[in-house]
């Protein structure tokens, strides 16, 4: 046998071993334990089924759900819900220090943190913001929402058009405000927003009282798309107001041996946190 033939074979059978290397390599890297599909960029219990609560701990319960617009874009959203006289509702402020979410979660070990409301770039409150007690910012007038938790204890989700912050009647030492108000008392509303699509991050109250977060972390959906697909839901929801979103979109949820993570893509001055 001559070599030149010898070194063909050799070549012949080095390929077909790259390519058979191949076929078995690249298969492996789309293994997942994971049975359930979850959201880009977070993690959750694998044996978490689709559409259905699960509760975590006594008051604390989560969702899974896969959503689909008018043009058959999709995305799993996250929806963790909270029965209010389990929890403790606050509003973290650091316009000096923002922290990751992971980082927000870590400082004030809560059961769950997702993004409160808007902020400019020095990292300020763009409407009214109260945090344990003390006020920042000012208030939105005849547009918006406004999440709060008075002296009392009591949660409050509600349209600024519909019922105006009254600073001279009102003791909160909790608020964050953002806009747009998506429900109101059940029903859809009316906003104007561009068609392009974002993270979205929303926190709600159904008609039962209890308090609601929802992620939807792929770029999938308008806004309009959003307010769309939360009327149509089986969520029985009563308000819900649009959060900061885009790239402060972001939800942690702790239950002991089960986690959700949907990370922020930048630092937030802001966070809604749930102990």
């Amino acid at each position: 046998m001559s070599v030149k033939y010898t070194m063909k074979l050799f070549l012949i059978f080095t390929l077909l071993v790259n390519v058979l290397l191949a076929c078995d390599v690249l298969p492996d890297r789309q293994i997942s334990n994971s049975t359930t599909p979850v959201p880009d960029g977070s993690s959750g219990s694998p044996s978490s089924p689709i559409n259905t609560w699960n509760q975590w701990t006594p008051g604390v319960e989560l969702r899974y759900e896969h959503w689909k617009g008018a043009g058959n874009n999709e995305d799993t959203v996250t929806i963790a819900r909270f029965g209010l006289q389990h929890v403790h509702i606050s509003v973290g402020y650091q316009p000096d220090q923002p922290l990751s979410l992971n980082n927000w979660m870590k400082q004030t070990n809560a059961a769950a943190v997702i993004d409160g409301g808007f902020f400019d770039t020095r990292n300020h409150a763009v409407a009214l913001l109260v945090s344990n007690g003390q006020s920042y910012g000012t208030s939105y007038s005849g547009f918006g929402g406004m999440l709060s938790v008075d002296n009392q204890g009591n949660v409050s989700l509600r349209s600024l058009r519909d019922q105006p912050y009254d600073p001279g009647n009102e003791q909160l030492e909790q608020a964050t405000q953002a806009s747009p108000m998506l429900m109101i008392d059940g029903q859809r509303t009316q906003f104007q927003a561009d068609s392009s699509v974002r993270r979205w991050s929303v926190i709600a109250m159904d008609k039962q009282g209890r308090l609601l977060l929802i992620v939807s972390p792929s770029l999938a959906f308008s806004l309009d798309q959003m307010a769309d697909l939360l009327a149509s839901s089986d969520l029985s929801l009563e308000t819900a107001m649009n959060l900061d979103g885009g790239a402060s979109t972001g939800l942690y949820v702790n239950g002991g041996n089960q986690k959700v993570t949907v990370e922020a893509l930048t630092l937030l001055p802001i966070a809604i946190i749930i102990k």
